[in-house]
């Protein structure tokens, strides 16, 4: 009887090991990244990045502050991973860095259409072979320079008609 207990007891711990194997084979498999450890730790991190971006944002775009100790170009140093070919890898492979946990979430992020995904010194266009937005580092020359004044005239196009109209149909009915 007592043998028939101990080995009822040896099977109940092993279906919690399995148990607890199987979640944690439901998480996303976080690539390691290469550099120091942040200060403040992963788990920060992870909790709080998109606040930290945000906050960066705010102050390199609207006070002109561009010395942030922390960037999204910083963050490629420690967190690019590489394809079987030793390259880093950009946002559109399912391996890239941030991808592994945003798919995971269902979270969409669209840092990369104006961001490099890359370190600096990748060629972001050879690996993909594409033209993404993200990977522009400047307009090409006079016809970049055209296609984007093109576009913020078609841009305003509507404010114009709207703002016309207004001022037609106020007109009329003094």
């Amino acid at each position: 009887m007592a043998r028939l207990a101990v080995l009822l007891a040896f099977i109940l711990s092993l279906a919690g090991v399995a148990q607890a194997e199987e979640r944690s084979s439901l998480l996303p498999a976080v690539p390691k990244a290469t550099g120091e450890p942040h200060a403040e730790g992963n788990e920060y991190w992870r909790k709080n990045h998109m606040e930290m971006m945000r906050h960066d944002r705010d102050l390199t775009l609207r006070m002109g502050d561009r010395e942030i100790e922390a960037s999204l170009k910083g963050c490629f140093d420690c967190h690019a991973v590489k394809d079987d070919h030793g390259m880093p890898v950009t946002y559109t492979s399912e391996k890239h860095f941030c991808r592994v946990c945003h798919d995971y979430a269902a979270v969409k992020v669209d840092c990369f259409m104006c961001h490099r995904s890359t370190p600096d010194g990748v060629d972001e266009h050879a690996i993909n072979g594409d033209s993404h937005a993200g990977l522009m580092t400047s307009p090409e020359g006079d016809a970049g320079a055209g296609a984007v004044a093109g576009y913020l005239e078609r841009l305003a196009r509507p404010a114009r008609r709207t703002m016309m109209t207004s001022t037609t149909t106020s007109g009329a009915d003094e």
